[in-house]
């Protein structure tokens, strides 16, 4: 009963008669053609020669199903069978282009190779496997075209994404992602770890109470992520300036304040005070570091001048809530 429960709905491939067998190519074929059109409809705007390439692959797929319903109308009639990839056990899947946005070229192009080495894969194992001699001939054949679709999918990339193209493009996505997450994560954690230090430090000296320290540190930080993030949010739609959903700048600049603030404030969970508030300046300096290298990285600000405002700003703030705690 329980073995009849677990395979309700789907049937293994064995059982699968030559007309279904069929069917099941041509409904593959198909949602194939739709997910690269839906590749190419993500990717027009901003990657139009990957896009290009993708339309073209769908019409290819296109093509092969016509030849896979022309060969079923000869063999079986106008009916086909309704049936589908996941109504068949160990069916290769494929999943919709929603699952996996935003969409990049990189990320498409290898996905689109998969699709078709997996399909080639599959047919070929399946045709190992088939007693019959007609339906041998016809998984090989399917598995032949198939793998004839990855020369297919090489050829188009030469075609409508060259080389230069394809540089061109991931410069395009290097420079998206960086107005997207790095820019507005660079300024929440800058003003999380700056901002927080005068504050953390002087309840510190003022109070030499660790816990007391930690709830100033704490509240400093969550409270500077909110005003942060909702700040970068609502500054900007990202529409005509071109740096991305406003939900995404937020959600990086608000974590990033928040992680920048709770940094130095975690110390402080320690009840030596000396400790903490040694540890403390420590993981200071290495904020600062970490906030100079994301700048020379991917701001390509050069080392020294991204050093000097950030290590010397920093220290001024930090001697200032030190000075303050000891007024």
């Amino acid at each position: 009963m329980l073995h009849r429960f677990f395979l309700s709905g789907r049937r293994s491939f064995d059982s699968l008669s030559e007309q279904e067998i069929l069917a099941l190519a041509i409904s593959s074929e198909e949602d194939d053609a739709r997910i690269y059109r839906a590749y190419a409809d993500g990717l027009r705007d901003e990657f139009p020669a990957s896009a290009r390439m993708f339309e073209d692959m769908a019409a290819e797929e296109d093509s092969h199903r016509q030849m896979l319903i022309d060969l079923h109308k000869r063999r079986f009639g106008d009916s086909i069978p309704l049936i589908r990839r996941e109504h068949v056990r160990g069916y290769y899947e494929r999943k919709p282009d929603w699952l996996v946005r935003p969409l990049g070229v990189e990320k498409t192009r290898d996905m689109a190779e998969q699709m078709e080495m997996q399909a080639a894969r599959f047919y070929r194992e399946a045709a190992k496997r088939a007693s019959d001699a007609d339906t041998r001939k016809l998984l090989g054949d399917l598995a032949a075209a198939e793998a004839r679709h990855v020369s297919v999918a090489g050829a188009l990339e030469q075609k409508h994404a060259p080389e230069e193209v394809q540089d061109e493009e991931a410069e395009t996505e290097r420079k998206q992602f960086i107005l997207t997450y790095v820019q507005p994560g660079l300024a929440g954690l800058m003003d999380g770890s700056v901002s927080t230090l005068a504050p953390i430090f002087a309840a510190a000296f003022a109070t030499g109470d660790t816990w007391q320290t930690f709830l100033v540190g704490l509240s400093a930080s969550i409270g500077a992520g909110i005003s942060m993030g909702f700040t970068e949010a609502a500054s900007d739609d990202g529409v005509i300036s071109g740096r991305g959903s406003p939900v995404k700048r937020g959600i990086a600049t608000g974590v990033m304040t928040t992680l920048g603030g709770l940094g130095h404030a975690l110390p402080y969970l320690i009840p030596d005070f000396w400790t903490a508030t040694v540890i403390a300046i420590v993981v200071v300096f290495l904020e600062l570091w970490a906030i100079t290298w994301i700048q020379h990285r991917y701001m390509e600000t050069p080392w020294f001048r991204a050093a000097l405002q950030v290590v010397v700003g920093g220290s001024l703030v930090l001697a200032a809530g030190i000075l303050i705690g000891l007024a």
